[in-house]
């Protein structure tokens, strides 16, 4: 049995819920999300919380139970409040633009990178720091590690791209000649 799977699921003010079958929908100030749930899978609405059931026949339905619940949960949180991920970067030279949904990035190669934004993010950078917003947890997962892979950070002098909540454990140099 999940554990989480049993908790039930508060709705925040502001949002609403339509359960249409395994399909659900949650509309909130920050946008829009739907997530079809896999067969066995259930929701209910009771008064301001959502309840999800598993149905014990079905196998693999009990192994989805908590995911189930986890991302509703994510989707009433997104609508309602959002997500960010912060991104730093160090480096000489390195400087980041947002114009629009375009993200233009200069990481020491010899040509400026640029990133579409997918619709429903934002970005905005702030001295060394990158924030990625938007309602959707993962997308925003996505389009953070896609950034973060254009220069990872490397162990010796650290410059690269980070998550601002990352520790990079950094190596010894050479020791040079020893006498």
């Amino acid at each position: 049995m999940s554990r989480i799977g049993k908790k039930p699921i508060d709705i925040a003010d502001k949002v609403e819920v339509k359960i249409n079958g395994t399909e659900v929908s949650v509309k909130g100030p920050k946008g829009q999300l739907n997530c079809d749930l896999t067969k066995g899978i259930s929701v209910e609405k009771v008064e301001k919380t959502l309840v999800v059931k598993v149905d014990p026949k079905l196998e693999n339905a009990g192994s989805l139970w908590g995911l189930s619940r986890t991302l509703i949960s994510n989707m009433i949180q997104g609508v309602s409040v959002g997500y960010t991920k912060s991104l730093m970067f160090t480096g000489v030279g390195y400087k980041v633009q947002v114009s629009g949904s375009t993200v233009t990035l200069n990481l020491g190669y010899s040509h400026p990178i640029e990133y579409k934004l997918p619709t429903g993010i934002a970005a905005s950078v702030k001295g060394n720091q990158i924030d990625i917003s938007g309602c959707n947890k993962e997308l925003i997962g996505m389009v953070a590690a896609k950034i973060r892979s254009m220069r990872p950070p490397e162990p010796y002098k650290g410059k690269g791209l980070q998550y601002t909540d990352e520790k990079i454990i950094r190596k010894a140099g050479k020791s040079g000649a020893k006498k």
